[in-house]
């Protein structure tokens, strides 16, 4: 059996969650392209996320997130992973749900903080105490991410394939987003 993708699946979740490492294995298994709204973004602009932020300020990086994603998602079906905030909009939201299928990959505080606490690259934690600006942050926007059509729980233990398989197993129950066909 060879899955077919009729339609792009976009990773939605927490900074630290896996949608950019498991999004890649996921578009591999499933013979499509992976792409990122954040690398996108970065090479528009010729800067970095951090250095937009600081620049532009997050509201001219928001929209110019939700234009990028929207020029994705009418493309060919890929994977394709948007940053922690992209999905609080709701004209992003929407347009996801018009035109893909929204998966969140859902992780505890303490997996996620045990991935972004080494990073710099994460400007919404440039502050005095990042764990507990990551708790407020997930605890914002966790409403927002529950509304995606389809939630999968991700473990600190879990290996990259293993989210990524049971990412499919749950795209397999949607028949307007995976064709499973003879191969």
């Amino acid at each position: 059996m060879e899955p077919r993708l009729k339609k792009t699946v976009v990773m939605v979740g927490m900074m630290g969650a896996g949608k950019s490492a498991v999004g890649k294995e996921l578009a591999v298994k499933l013979g499509v392209p992976f792409l990122d709204s954040d690398a996108e973004i970065e090479r528009a602009a010729n800067a970095s996320i951090a250095e937009i932020f600081a620049r532009d300020g997050e509201a001219f990086f928001r929209e110019k997130e939700a234009q990028v994603i929207a020029r994705l998602i009418d493309g060919e079906p890929c994977v394709l992973s948007v940053g922690g905030g992209a999905f609080l909009s709701e004209r992003t939201q929407r347009r996801i749900t018009a035109s893909g299928v929204s998966v969140w990959l859902k992780a505890d505080l303490d997996t996620l903080w045990q991935r972004v606490k080494r990073k710099d690259t994460r400007p919404l934690l440039k502050t005095p105490n990042p764990y507990q600006t990551l708790a407020d942050l997930m605890a914002a926007r966790e409403p927002a991410y529950a509304q995606a059509d389809l939630i999968v729980a991700t473990e600190a233990d879990y290996p990259i394939e293993t989210t990524a398989d049971k990412v499919i197993e749950a795209l397999a129950k949607r028949p307007d987003v995976l064709d499973v066909a003879d191969a």
